[in-house]
């Protein structure tokens, strides 16, 4: 058994690095599962803290999570049945209105809008509730998160896109912030327009029943790692709409109803 804990151990940090050196070289692995089908949702976890160590090593620093495939609609596209969470860092934070290269930042990468929460005080679960989310929050901002996965073809399981910091690309903070407590986060719609074209509108209430309420199970899923929220972070609560490919030419745009708009363009 002992001898099996070690194989263990050796083979989760071989698959960070595996997973490191596709998201810096830009390609794509199989599937963690097909390989290592006895991969279990904690297991995925451990890579995904591993990957990020390896990212901070080379500079990057963490300045907020994601819960990553909230609503109905985003699990059913990608044949998952619960909520993961990720990590946000330096490197992945991109200016509203941005022009993006995907040659030289991303894979495959999908446009999704959501709701992104700014702290103004420490979050520690288990025992978060969603009024204390609100509490903590200073602000929320339109959010594009170009989501991407180092996985070929999207093909991934639960375990493969946990294992893959939630498939997290890169995030675009909107113009426009309010104070959370001024407006109704469940009813506010989000329409997200592609090349011109309205092609999805959803409202807060598509994670969860309540963006808060996602937010608050990030906390206490983080709280079981011993992984607090901090004063400052971004939080993303997960997409209102379907996930939308993207390839160089398109240009996204998004109108949170109430707050503000997110925009960015794709070469």
């Amino acid at each position: 058994p002992f001898l099996d804990l070690i194989m263990v151990r050796i083979d989760l940090e071989k698959l960070a690095s595996e997973l490191f050196d596709a998201l810096k070289g830009r390609y794509c692995l199989d599937p963690l599962t097909n390989r290592h089908p006895e991969i279990s949702i904690n297991d995925a976890y451990k890579i995904s803290l591993k990957l990020l160590e390896r990212r901070v090593k080379e500079g990057e620093k963490v300045i907020g999570k994601k819960i990553g495939v909230t609503s109905k609609v985003v699990q059913e596209m990608l044949g998952v049945d619960q909520p993961d969470f990720g990590f946000l860092t330096s490197d992945m934070h991109i200016p509203n209105k941005s022009v993006v290269n995907i040659k030289k930042s991303l894979i495959q990468p999908r446009a999704e809008g959501e709701i992104a929460f700014v702290l103004s005080k420490d979050l520690r679960g288990p025992g978060i509730t969603s009024d204390e989310v609100l509490e903590s929050t200073e602000s929320i901002f339109p959010c594009f998160e170009i989501v991407d996965s180092r996985i070929e073809d999207w093909k991934i399981s639960i375990q493969d896109t946990i294992a893959d910091n939630a498939s997290c690309g890169v995030f675009i903070l909107g113009d426009g912030k309010v104070d959370p407590r001024d407006i109704e986060l469940d009813n506010c719609r989000l329409k997200v327009y592609k090349n011109g074209d309205l092609i999805s509108q959803g409202k807060g209430s598509a994670v969860q029943g309540h963006p808060c309420n996602a937010v608050a199970w990030l906390a206490n899923t983080l709280g079981e790692f011993d992984i607090p929220f901090k004063s400052g972070e971004i939080i993303l609560s997960g997409s209102l709409v379907p996930l939308e490919p993207v390839a160089a030419g398109d240009e996204m745009y998004l109108e949170l109803e109430g707050v503000g708009s997110a925009e960015v363009k794709f070469i």
